[in-house]
Order: C-alpha cells, then sequence, then structure tokens
C-alpha cells in the first residue's frame, strides 16, 4: 500500500515537473535548455520516460543543492580567519546513521517508480500488430506478420547521391528512405528485433524505445503513438555496425487506421503485380531504369554509385570480369552470393523483377557493354532449377 502510494505521489510530481518544464520551455528564456533536454515523444512509454528523467533530474539537483550549499556555507562562515577551530571528534553514530538511512530512502524512493517504467516498458501483450524488423548490412527488413508483408527500407537515393554532390541540397539527408514503414495511431505495435550479420540497434528518439537487433537473438519492444501525434517521425541505426553505419536510416509513418489499412493493401497490390510483370518481356531500357534504382538502393553502398568499388574491400563492377564475362557466372553470384566475402546472396532480398534489372544493368552500365538484357522470367527459371540451369 505505501509503495502504491508513494509511486502515485511521485509520478504526480514528475507530471508536475514535466508540466511546468513544457511551460518555460514555450518562453525564449528557456528555448536552449528545451531543445539539450530528453524530448517528450509521442508514445505513452516516451512520456514516462520523460517524466521519470525530470523527477530524477530535480532529485539530483536538490540533493546538490543541499550538500553543496551546506559545503559552501561551511567554508565560508566556519574557517579560520573567523576566528573557528575545527572540532576535535573521530565518531559519531548519530550522523553515520543518517547519512546512511537518507540515501537508502532516496534511492527507494526512486527505485520504485523506474521498476515499474521497466515493467510497463517489456509488456508486449495484448498487441494489435506484430512487426518483425531485421538488420542488415546497411538496411532494415520490416515484415508484418499478420498481413504477410514484407517490406525493404534503404537509404533514400536522393541522400546516397547527395554525398558526392552537395548535401545541404536535399531535405533529411541520410534521414530519408525509399520504403517508409507505415503504422497506425493508437495501436499497439509489438516489435521483434534481430539482425542477420552483426549488431544492429533500432532507434527512433520520439516513440521512446531503444533496442539492440543481435544475430540469432530476439529483443522485443512495443509502441503506440498517440491518437493525436500523428506523422512522420525519424530515426537511426544506432549501434556502429560497419562502414555504412551511419547510412541505415529509420523512417516511421504514423496515420490514421484507415489510412494505414489502404497503404496494406496498396502494398499487397504492388506485390501481386511485381509477381504478374514476371511472365512479360521487358524492354531495355525499362530494365536499364528499374536497375539502376535497384543498384542504388541495393549495391552501391559497396559497389559505389559510379560502380568503382572501394580497393581492397569491395570490387568494382566497372570493368569486372563478372559483369562483363559470363551470364552465368554473374547470375549465379548474384543469387547465391560469395562465400567468406562480404557479398551475399540477393535470392530471398530482390523480387525476380528487380534481380532482372539490376543483372542488366550492371552489364550494361558504367562503360560496360555485355549486351545481355536478362527478363524475370530467366531469374524465376534459375530459382526452380537452380543457377546450373541457367
Amino acid at each position: 500500500m505505501y509503495s502504491r502510494r508513494l509511486t502515485k505521489g511521485m509520478q504526480r510530481i514528475a507530471r508536475g515537473l514535466a508540466g511546468l518544464s513544457l511551460t518555460t520551455a514555450s518562453a525564449g528564456a528557456f528555448a536552449a535548455f528545451s531543445d539539450l533536454n530528453m524530448p517528450v515523444g509521442v508514445t505513452p512509454i516516451s512520456r514516462e520516460a520523460y517524466e521519470l528523467h525530470m523527477l530524477i533530474l530535480v532529485i539530483c539537483v536538490l540533493i546538490g543543492i543541499v550538500v553543496f550549499g551546506a559545503m559552501i556555507i561551511s567554508m565560508l562562515k566556519h574557517r579560520k580567519s573567523l576566528g573557528y577551530q575545527a572540532a576535535k571528534f573521530h565518531h559519531s553514530t548519530k550522523a553515520e546513521i543518517i547519512w546512511t538511512v537518507i540515501p537508502c530512502v532516496i534511492l527507494v524512493g526512486m527505485a520504485i517508480p523506474a521498476t515499474n517504467a521497466l515493467i510497463r516498458m517489456e509488456d508486449t501483450s495484448d498487441a494489435d500488430i506484430t512487426l518483425k524488423i531485421t538488420g542488415y548490412q546497411w538496411k532494415w527488413k520490416y515484415e508484418y506478420l499478420e498481413d504477410g508483408l514484407t517490406i525493404y527500407s534503404n537509404l533514400a537515393p536522393s541522400s546516397r547521391a547527395a554525398i558526392y554532390n552537395d548535401p545541404k541540397a536535399i531535405d533529411h539527408y541520410l534521414l530519408e528512405v525509399d520504403n517508409r514503414i507505415v503504422l497506425p495511431v493508437d495501436r499497439k505495435v509489438r516489435v521483434l528485433l534481430t539482425a542477420d550479420d552483426v549488431i544492429h540497434a533500432w532507434w527512433v528518439p520520439a516513440l521512446g524505445m531503444k533496442k539492440d537487433a543481435i544475430p540469432g537473438f530476439i529483443n522485443e519492444l512495443w509502441i503506440r503513438v498517440d491518437k493525436d501525434k500523428a506523422g512522420v517521425y525519424r530515426g537511426q541505426c544506432a549501434e556502429l555496425c560497419g562502414k555504412d553505419h551511419g547510412f541505415m536510416p529509420i523512417v516511421v509513418e504514423a496515420t490514421s487506421d484507415d489510412r494505414y489499412q489502404a497503404w496494406v493493401a496498396e502494398q499487397k497490390a504492388a506485390m501481386a503485380a511485381e509477381k504478374s510483370a514476371v511472365a512479360r518481356e521487358w524492354q531495355r531500357d525499362e530494365l536499364m531504369a528499374r536497375g539502376e534504382q535497384v543498384y542504388l538502393a541495393a549495391c552501391a553502398g559497396c559497389h559505389q554509385v559510379d560502380g568503382s568499388g572501394v580497393v581492397n574491400a569491395f570490387p568494382a563492377i566497372r570493368g569486372s570480369q563478372v559483369a562483363t564475362g559470363d551470364l552465368k557466372q554473374h547470375l549465379q553470384v548474384i543469387l547465391e552470393g560469395r562465400p567468406g566475402t562480404a557479398m551475399k546472396s540477393f535470392a530471398g532480398e530482390l523480387s525476380d523483377v528487380e534481380l532482372a534489372a539490376v543483372v542488366t544493368y550492371q552489364r550494361n552500365a558504367f562503360g560496360n557493354d555485355a549486351g545481355d538484357l536478362v527478363q524475370p522470367s530467366m531469374i524465376a527459371a534459375s530459382r526452380s532449377v537452380g543457377s546450373g540451369g541457367i
């Protein structure tokens, strides 16, 4: 009973302090502090974390004022130049009890609301949607398990191109993606986090949660965006995961449930259209245009935008024996990868159309003139009989 009362009391204090800080932050004199302080966020967990942060901050400030105030007063009023003599004693049981009990009470008072907040943060039960997130070098894979929907999210081509030009010329440099994820507001989303290669970390500050994505392990968190907080929220991978660590942005669009359902329907229709497009014959200009998009999203991070590669790290596409040589070998590398190197298989990540387009692009761009046109039907046939059947 006491612990519940104490928790509720401290939570009321925290809300009051949070409200006070929000009010004062609106004034010009406190604008700088508001920019430096922890953001409030748009989810119940983010608000609770903010309130707990403000409560602990105020407690620490008050302790500092009392301790340093007592030290300063003692040094000023009881200095030797005023005739004060130092007390000559070496032990006080009463003082020792006081300075032991008071910190214990303070720590317990802080631990109770902190523990309650942590318990709520870990409670992923009764979720409306389950979203599985897998980190890759260097992209994110999102799987909406109830809807059977899979989306890969890469750094937007505009940001990648701006690396070599003028980063200030585009909005949200390194914080924009080619495929945003969409979540409905006011619905609990259970997030399952893992990784395919190295440790990543999924972090969107406004949503109030950050957790590591670890290969072979599943982490959990949950999100519920407030009903009146629809909007676009951005984040990044927060774990050093390789040379393109800074090129793994996260963009979450929180919207109404109706808009979310419409988006799911649109994505499913696009997936169906992609499958039906395998059977038709594609023209060169279609394959080259689509292939450039796929290359910028899936290949340029290693092989560079201009196909020049990275010396002693990633081979060049321009003039390479693979991209200008035997087509069968090229397809085998794309579909199966190269064990022992950073070149992984793209068979499960890219569709038949995307694979056909990017191979066609690589063999006819960057000065390569192999002249081959790879149709999606060729990729579909290779999946069914293996690369040896190409």
